[in-house]
C-alpha cells in the first residue's frame, strides 16, 4: 500500500543554506529514497519556488507568509499567525493523509482544533519560548527586545495549550525533557536531526588556527564572536578565524583591533567547509541550550578538535566527543593544549562511530514511518 504523507515547512526547504531548513530538506529526501509520496506544503516570504523539490515531492504547494499587521495578533504567537493560510487548510482536507507539522510556526490549525480528525506530528526545532527569552536576553535593540520577550511569553502559553494536541518529534533530548516537565506533554520523542553528512571526512594532523562560525547577523552568535574576542583571545598570540554572514560594523572593528584575528565575511558554502577542514580547533560556545547546534554537528562530521560550552552541546549525544569549558579562563588553557595536539586517525573513528549510532538517516527515516504508519 503506497504511504503518503502532507509535510508544512515554515519556510522553502531548498537551498539547504541555513539551519533552519536543514533538517527539513534531507528528511524529505530521506522518506522519498524509502518510498514516501511527499506532498510539500511551503510557506514563503522570499525564497521562491524550487525546482529541486519535485525531485522529491509528489506535489508542491507555496504560500505567502503574511507580513506586519496581518500576521499579528494577541492571542498567537507572530510566528504562527503569519502562516495561518485558509488555502492550506483546503489542500490538506483534500485527503486522510497524516500530516507532520514542521515547527511550532506550522500549528495554527492545529491549536484551532481544524486537524482534530487527522493524525497530525509535530517537529519541534526548538522550544520556541526559551529560543525567544534568550534572543530577548542578548537583543540591544529595545524595539526588537520588546518584541522578543513579548513573543516568549505568547509562545509559553501557546505551546502549553498545544502540548496535548499532537505526538511531538524534538531535535535534542533536552528539548523532550522540557515539553514533559515543563509543558507536561505526554507524546513527545527524541529524533536526531537529518544532515547532508553520512560518513566524518575530518582531517587528521594540525592545522594553523582555531575557528568560530555561524551566521553573524544573529545577535546569540555576535555575542558569543564578542565573547571569544574579548575574554578569551585577548591576550594570546594564537590565530582566530571568524567566519559567517552579515556581521556588525562593531564586531568587524573589534575583530581588526586583535592583530592575530582575521574576519571572514559572507563566505561562500565551499569556503565555510574549507575554513571548518583547516581549523585545528572548532570553536562553539553558545548561550542558548535549546535546540541543537548544526554548526557543532558540522565540525564533528568535517572539522578537527571541538571545543564547547555545555549548552552548546547538550542533549546532542555528542559531549564525550567534544571538550567541554565552563569559562573564559578554561577556554584559555583548552585552546592552548588543543592547539598542540594532533588529531588523530583514531579520534575520526570513535567520532564517526558515535554519529552513525544517532545520525544516521536512513535509520531515522524508518523509525519516523514506523511511528506514522
Amino acid at each position: 500500500m503506497d504511504k503518503h504523507l502532507h509535510i508544512v515547512t515554515h519556510d522553502v526547504p531548498w537551498p539547504a543554506d541555513f539551519g533552519g531548513v536543514v533538517d527539513l530538506f534531507y528528511k524529505i529526501k530521506a522518506l522519498h529514497n524509502l518510498g514516501v509520496h511527499i506532498h510539500l506544503h511551503c510557506f514563503t516570504s522570499g525564497r521562491g519556488e524550487q525546482n529541486m523539490l519535485n525531485k522529491y515531492c509528489a506535489s508542491v504547494r507555496y504560500y505567502p507568509r503574511k507580513k506586519g499587521l496581518p500576521g499579528f495578533s494577541f492571542r498567537v504567537p507572530y510566528i504562527v499567525q503569519s502562516r495561518s493560510d485558509k488555502n492550506l487548510l483546503k489542500d490538506l482536507n483534500k485527503d486522510n493523509y497524516p500530516i507532520l507539522l514542521e515547527g511550532i510556526h506550522c500549528t495554527f490549525f492545529l491549536q484551532n482544533n481544524a486537524l482534530v480528525h487527522r493524525k497530525v506530528f509535530v517537529r519541534l526545532h526548538n522550544v520556541e519560548f526559551k529560543y525567544y527569552q534568550q534572543l530577548a536576553k542578548h537583543e540591544t535593540n529595545l524595539l526588537r527586545k520588546t518584541y522578543f520577550m513579548l513573543e516568549s511569553r505568547l509562545l509559553k502559553r501557546y505551546e502549553q495549550k498545544l502540548a496535548t494536541k499532537a505526538i511531538f518529534w524534538a531535535v535534542s533530548q533536552q528539548d523532550v525533557a522540557t515539553y514533559k516537565k515543563e509543558l507536561q506533554a505526554t507524546q513527545v520523542h527524541f529524533m536526531p536531526v537529518f544532515l547532508p553528512w553520512d560518513a566524518v571526512s575530518s582531517f587528521p594532523g594540525k592545522g594553523p588556527f582555531c575557528l568560530y562560525h555561524g551566521n553573524l547577523s544573529i545577535n546569540e552568535n555576535e555575542k558569543a564572536a564578542d565573547w571569544l574576542l574579548k575574554k578569551v583571545f585577548n591576550d594570546t598570540t594564537i590565530p582566530l578565524v571568524i567566519a559567517g554572514k552579515s556581521p556588525s560594523s562593531q564586531l568587524s572593528k573589534l575583530a581588526d583591533a586583535h592583530p592575530h584575528t582575521c574576519m571572514v565575511i559572507n563566505p561562500t558554502e565551499v569556503e565555510m567547509q574549507d575554513l571548518i577542514k583547516k581549523a585545528q580547533v572548532n570553536i562553539i560556545p553558545s548561550f542558548n541550550n535549546t535546540g541543537i547546534k548544526l554548526k557543532l554537528l558540522n565540525a564533528l562530521y568535517n572539522g578537527r578538535h571541538c571545543l564547547v560550552n555545555q549548552a552548546a552541546v547538550t542533549g546532542s549525544g555528542m559531549e564525550e566527543y567534544c571538550v567541554t569549558a565552563k569559562s573564559a579562563a578554561s577556554f584559555k588553557i583548552e585552546i592552548k593544549k588543543l592547539f598542540e595536539e594532533n588529531f588523530t586517525e583514531e579520534k575520526i573513528r570513535l567520532r564517526e562511530d558515535g554519529l552513525k549510532e544517532i545520525y544516521n538517516a536512513d535509520e531515522n527515516a524508518r523509525k519516523l514511518i514506523a511511528w506514522i504508519y
